[in-house]
């Protein structure tokens, strides 16, 4: 079911067939909007119901469901949950309109639609000259972020795991934005992110330079309190060799090559998991 659903789930992001308001965080937003409108979310047990509520209902929905036609119909969840938790249309879009500004100079929209790309990091004091590295390092992230987390999470956990990372990410990414002083969702991201992280990551080093990026990540995952932020960029940046910068304003040519390693990055984890699809270690 996890080939499948993410096969089906890819094909359906790429093609841009599902609207922006059915997408996950676009979805929980309305949750949080409908139920949580007016919770400041400062105490353990507020911020545990918020973020389990969603796993749970799909959790209890498989439950019910399971052997139901064949369990046809727990297929159809699995395929729906993968293509809600994995379309990110602003994100391609944020992109798209990124790569454009670079390539007509416009360097005050790069900064802008970098910014939208990952709003936590500052790009202000970053000179024009490495804002293309920079944004091949977040394209890196972002791919883990948002879509290889995701993948992993799940292969090994199901539509379950996936809902419960998604909306952690969500509630953490709002705690930010909101200037709110949520108890421990910080941390319980960093723990969920802790193995995949690493995991992700080392796929860089075999989709790239293989010597220089095992270097790195040596240094990056031994360090138990290590952001996944730093393993999965740093690792990406050491497994790649990037271009030499052009003299335009701003240079898209690292952007590319990291983006490029992030695809193959996702592709070598698809053929991973079809390898262990095909000999019965995952379902």
């Amino acid at each position: 079911m996890a080939l499948f659903s993410l096969l089906i789930a890819i094909m359906v992001e790429r093609l841009k067939l599902l609207p922006a308001n059915w997408q996950f965080d676009s979805m929980l937003a309305r949750y949080q909007q409908l139920f949580w409108k007016d919770n400041k979310f400062d105490s353990p047990l507020a911020v545990s119901a918020v973020v389990l509520i969603p796993a749970i209902i799909v959790f209890l929905t498989l439950f019910l469901i399971d052997g139901v036609f064949y369990d046809l119909v727990t297929l159809l969840l699995w395929v729906a949950i993968a293509i809600f938790c994995l379309s990110h249309q602003s994100l391609r879009s944020s992109f798209k309109k990124y790569m454009l500004a670079a390539c007509r100079g416009d360097v005050q929209a790069c900064y802008h639609y970098a910014e939208h790309l990952d709003c936590t990091e500052c790009l202000d004091a970053i000179d024009e000259k490495d804002l293309g590295q920079q944004i091949g390092k977040t394209v890196a992230w972002v791919n883990y972020r948002y879509y290889g987390a995701v993948a992993l999470f799940l292969i090994f956990f199901g539509p379950v795991g996936a809902v419960l990372y998604c909306s952690v990410r969500f509630y953490e990414q709002y705690n930010q934005q909101n200037k709110l002083e949520m108890p421990f969702i910080s941390q319980l991201l960093f723990l969920l992110d802790w193995i995949p992280s690493r995991v992700f990551s080392f796929g860089f080093v075999l989709s790239g330079h293989f010597a220089s990026g095992i270097s790195e990540w040596r240094k990056q995952v031994f360090n138990a309190n290590n952001s996944a932020k730093n393993i999965v960029t740093y690792t990406a940046l050491a497994a790649e060799t990037l271009p030499e910068s052009t003299s335009a304003p701003v240079c898209v040519q690292p952007t590319l090559a990291l983006l490029a390693l992030s695809k193959r990055n996702f592709i070598l984890l698809l053929t991973v998991l079809s390898v262990l699809t095909i000999f019965g270690l995952v379902s």
